[in-house]
């Protein structure tokens, strides 16, 4: 079995594409939608992603602001430039580029707090997260969203199945299980969340009972073909990026080449997840300039 490759440029172009007319429109009324990222540090794959996010704002017509604070850079300095995008009537959502590791003397989980629900890019205020639970509208975490739009668009069956995620982090794991858990069209899933706190055995028969498993662990290539259910939609959406002394990028999935043999659709580790979750950090501002700006 070959399976499927469930590319992400081509829902990512046709969501950028759609925003375009929402972009014009608000434009034409006197309000271009504005998104802004800010970055501490000097983390290349993170510059690299930053950069990848403003280009995709200049194809659909948004404004982008990009601030890059330097690694040195206090809590309180980083706090008031969060508080003068909450500020700025020209931003309508912005984010915190997270990476690991971290500046140390700084406390993401904090910063974070400092952001305006209503101008979350990346829908990880844990007010946004609440609505999620909860089911209420709100922005959505990019990389959950990105990967139920990717599913859908390749007609990959949810509704009713079992998903096992692999990994419990903040930006994908546990939102992701919260959205494919929501009783609505196209998700309702039963779904299984296993991590490193999972006995080996267990992990592994849960892993083999899903009909679409998703990696999301961080972790070179944790999932190999005896853990996939011949079949089985598998979802790459945790990789490793890392900059050689040569200054080359180079990314390793969480999933294994050879899963592909065994896999019914699977998702590359380059152009997969990684385009859906910019579009949907896209789509995420666009929202917000619209509810600003009825």
């Amino acid at each position: 079995m070959t399976a499927i490759v469930l590319e992400g440029e081509p829902v990512a172009g046709a969501i950028r594409a759609s925003l375009i007319e929402r972009v014009d429109a608000l434009a034409r009324r006197g309000h271009r939608p504005g998104l802004a990222t800010v970055l501490v540090g000097d983390d290349g794959p993170s510059a690299n992603y930053v950069a990848m996010k403003h280009r995709d704002c200049t194809e659909v017509g948004i404004e982008s602001f990009d601030i890059h604070l330097p690694t040195t850079a206090t809590a309180t300095e980083v706090a008031a430039e969060l508080g003068r995008l909450n500020a700025d009537v020209a931003v309508d959502a912005y984010l915190l580029q997270h990476y690991t590791p971290f500046p140390a003397h700084l406390d993401f989980d904090a910063l974070l707090l400092q952001i305006d629900p209503d101008k979350d890019a990346d829908g990880l205020h844990p007010v946004n997260l609440g609505k999620l639970v909860i089911g209420s509208d709100g922005p959505l975490p990019c990389t959950p969203a990105g990967i139920v739009e990717l599913l859908a668009y390749h007609q990959v069956p949810v509704e009713g199945r079992h998903v096992v995620i692999i990994g419990r982090g903040l930006t994908i794991g546990r939102p992701l299980a919260n959205l494919l858990a929501l009783k609505r069209p196209g998700l309702n899933a039963a779904v299984s969340v296993v991590h490193t706190g999972v006995e080996r055995e267990r992990f592994v028969a849960l892993c083999r009972s899903a009909d679409v498993l998703v990696a999301a662990a961080g972790a070179p290539g944790l999932v190999t073909p005896d853990l996939v259910q011949v079949g089985a939609a598998v979802v790459a959406a945790g990789v490793t990026v890392t900059v050689g002394d040569d200054g080359r990028r180079r990314v390793a999935s969480d999933v294994a080449p050879e899963v592909a043999d065994v896999a019914g659709w699977l998702s590359p580790k380059v152009g997969g997840v990684g385009p859906m979750t910019r579009a949907l950090l896209l789509r995420n501002c666009v929202d917000a300039a619209e509810r600003a700006h009825r």
